[in-house]
């Protein structure tokens, strides 16, 4: 075999000696345009788990990396003056220089070919190779050359970042934050020798702007970012190796081959430099393809199986580095947080990191949070409780209402199966408040027969300590639809009722066409609302939740997919809100305990409700006397595609807490307590909806 390698960084060198060292008669190449001493960047982390891939992989390198690298367990957090330490976490980092010498040298001890200053302009260059290695990097002219079968997608990130060197001795990865008058600015830093460390600026453009970094010089930007720095610095001095200030991009192919030329580490794919893990990845690439190469005779079957096997591995490590990256993007959302909460939320931000996982790491920190928690719950500033239980089960007060615990569920059709569930607040299902607002023949209405069944319920419940509270709803365009035993959003063939709507859209090409709704309309509804609220109160509910979600009949009001209206209640987001909010207004004037409201925080499908919309959705409930908003996803529409991951509701839910100042309800998949313990914890919501098998 012939192999060519397109870039000599840590990906395409071990590939080389790991495909020489399987098969020390075949021919491999390697092409470096610059030469064997240029690198840019400093240090670089590795975790157990890839060193242990490495160790298996070629001792021999394994061992000379282990020689030369700095290891720590701790992480440390700069925060309004504070500085939290967490232990527990084993990281490794090393000279990249130190790293690109080490497989250089072994390299050339297995016979591999390197070619440094020697710049690949055409693939025709190395048209006699069996297999074209693409190692170039994220500009690499190997995926340029074929972007039309690699289909690359690159989004760049709206922060601004500057990769320095620092003669500072850390002794922990270091995260520090800093607001001045030019806004706020964040460091990532860690070690990778006794001496030297590796010290990532971060900030938004508009701080970038503000600072007169768009026109610094490289001295200049040191000069800035040391003295903004000083402290956590301490007298040490920042470093430049082409240090620019750039755009993080992510990148990812369709597909990490054509023919016989294949992707490797950046070329095929980037992960944010927040979870450290670009060499990390491209050399776990590495290891991958000549595994597979050794398996397969066959090199289309080994590329195939190559791919196969790393595409999922990386989709994972991408999605939980833009969770990281969002968090670093947005971190001025939690600027208000204590420093307990604000480092539980920096620790577990890419979902890698859980409340019982950092118990394990970090029993102390996470007593301490606990402790700061619990107080912060009973309405003390000083966070000395002792003796303190999980988030989860801290009281929260609303209004005049104390739920016991941070725990909801929500009560399909029995409220007393959902009692022995020990839930802080059960939510009933939903209730319409009319015939005409059903959604299916099931649904109960609010009447005077149902409301003496749920009071009885209601009183039971409250014997068993347990709160409740009653979802009213207006089924909309949704209604007339058959049981859900029968399949979800199945129209009625005979025995359904006129629906009206925001707009005369049917829900479902087979389904009812609603009218649209006149002045009067919304009159009589906000009326009925007001009256089933008043009606509440008598049944003994300690909440009221309103269902503005889910393309029911207020949520298509939201809604731009689902609200063409040419009269005021159309049209911009704050007249397509007016009738909602006359909807909550007439409900708080008959209603005095705390209310909740749903709302869809994305309608998942294009031009339709963003998360920046329900944000503003959230603002506007929280100033017409809303309590809590219950933050759901998606249904507006039938035709949406929906993405029904772990957690999938938990990012809107810290959003809208955080941004419009308003208490959420998350849900989306929670389904342990090690879930509800990393949200609480974390800020991202302050109540949870607990799935239940």
């Amino acid at each position: 075999m012939r192999y060519a390698v397109i870039g000599g960084g840590p990906a395409g060198l071990y590939f080389a000696l790991l495909a020489k060292k399987a098969n020390p008669g075949d021919e491999v190449r390697v092409i470096e345009r610059n030469p064997p001493d240029a690198t840019f960047g400093w240090g670089v982390v590795f975790s157990e788990e890839t060193l242990g891939a490495l160790r298996d992989a070629d001792y021999e390198t394994y061992t000379e990396i282990g020689e030369s690298f700095a290891r720590w367990n701790a992480i440390d957090i700069y925060y309004r003056d504070t500085k939290i330490r967490s232990r527990g976490h084993v990281f490794t980092g090393i000279s990249r220089k130190v790293l690109l010498n080490i497989l250089q040298r072994r390299c050339q001890a297995l016979g591999v070919r390197l070619e440094f200053e020697r710049e690949i302009r055409d693939l025709t260059e190395v048209e006699g190779a069996d297999l074209i290695i693409g190692a170039d990097g994220l500009n690499g002219l190997v995926r340029r050359t074929y972007a039309d079968a690699f289909k690359p997608q690159i989004a760049v990130h709206p922060t601004k970042y500057v990769w320095f060197g620092g003669d500072v001795p850390l002794d922990a990865f270091t995260f520090i934050f800093r607001r001045n008058d030019d806004g706020l600015f964040q460091v990532h830093a860690y070690p990778f020798d006794a001496h030297t460390c590796t010290f990532i600026v971060e900030c938004p453009e508009d701080a970038w702007r503000r600072a007169g970094l768009e026109s610094a010089s490289e001295a200049e930007s040191i000069a800035y970012c040391q003295a903004l720095f000083e402290p956590e610095l301490r007298g040490g001095r920042l470093m430049s190796n082409r240090s620019l200030w750039i755009n993080f991009a992510t990148l990812r192919t369709e597909t990490w081959h054509r023919s016989n030329v294949v992707l490797l580490g950046d070329a095929a794919h980037t992960a944010h430099f927040s979870i450290g893990s670009g060499t990390k990845l491209a050399m776990e690439d590495s290891i991958a393809l000549v595994d597979a190469l050794r398996r397969h005779h066959d090199q289309a079957a080994a590329i195939n199986d190559y791919e196969m096997e790393r595409q999922p591995v990386v989709e994972r490590f991408q999605e939980a580095a833009l969770e990281s990256s969002s968090y670093f993007e947005h971190v001025a959302r939690y600027s208000m947080f204590d420093p307990r909460q604000f480092a539980f939320n920096l620790l577990t931000r890419s979902r890698r990191i859980t409340y019982i996982n950092l118990t394990q790491r970090d029993p102390e920190l996470v007593r301490t949070v606990d402790a700061w928690f619990a107080a912060a719950a009973q309405g003390s500033s000083d966070g000395a409780l002792r003796l303190s239980p999980p988030p989860m089960f801290a009281p929260l007060r609303l209004g005049e209402l104390t739920l016991p615990n941070r725990v909801a569920v929500t009560a399909e059709a029995d409220l007393d199966a959902a009692t022995r569930t020990g839930a802080g607040l059960i939510i009933s299902e939903f209730v319409s408040i009319t015939e005409d607002g059903r959604i299916t023949p099931e649904t109960p209405v609010f009447d005077r027969a149902r409301q003496d069944a749920l009071r009885t319920t209601v009183e039971r419940a409250h014997r068993a300590r347990s709160l409740v509270a009653l979802q009213l709803g207006h089924a909309g365009r949704r209604g007339s639809m058959r049981p859900r035993s029968q399949g979800v959003d199945r129209p009625l063939t005979q025995g359904g009722w006129r629906l009206m709507a925001a707009s005369p859209i049917a829900y479902t090409p087979r389904a009812a066409l609603p009218r649209e709704m006149t002045r009067r309309d919304m009159t009589h509804i906000a009326t009925v609302f007001a009256a089933a609220a008043r009606a509440a109160t008598g049944c003994w509910f300690d909440a009221l939740e309103l269902n503005f979600a889910h393309g029911y009949l207020l949520a298509g009001f939201i809604s731009p997919l689902t609200n063409r209206r040419a009269d005021g209640y159309g049209g911009s987001l704050e007249n397509r809100m007016r009738f909602p909010l006359e909807v909550a207004d007439a409900v708080r004037t008959a209603w005095e305990r705390p209310l909740l409201v749903r709302i869809s925080a994305s309608d998942w499908l294009p031009g339709g409700l963003e998360l920046d919309d329900a944000v503003e959705v959230a603002a506007l409930l929280k100033a017409h006397g809303c309590d809590l908003v219950h933050v759901v996803m998606g249904q507006t529409a039938w035709e949406s595609r929906p993405d029904y991951r772990r957690l999938f509701g938990v990012p809107a839910s810290d959003r809208i807490r955080n941004e419009a100042g308003i208490p959420t309800l998350a849900s989306g998949n929670i389904t342990t307590a090690d879930d509800v313990n990393t949200i609480l914890a974390a800020g991202r919501a302050d109540l949870c909806r607990l799935e239940l098998s």
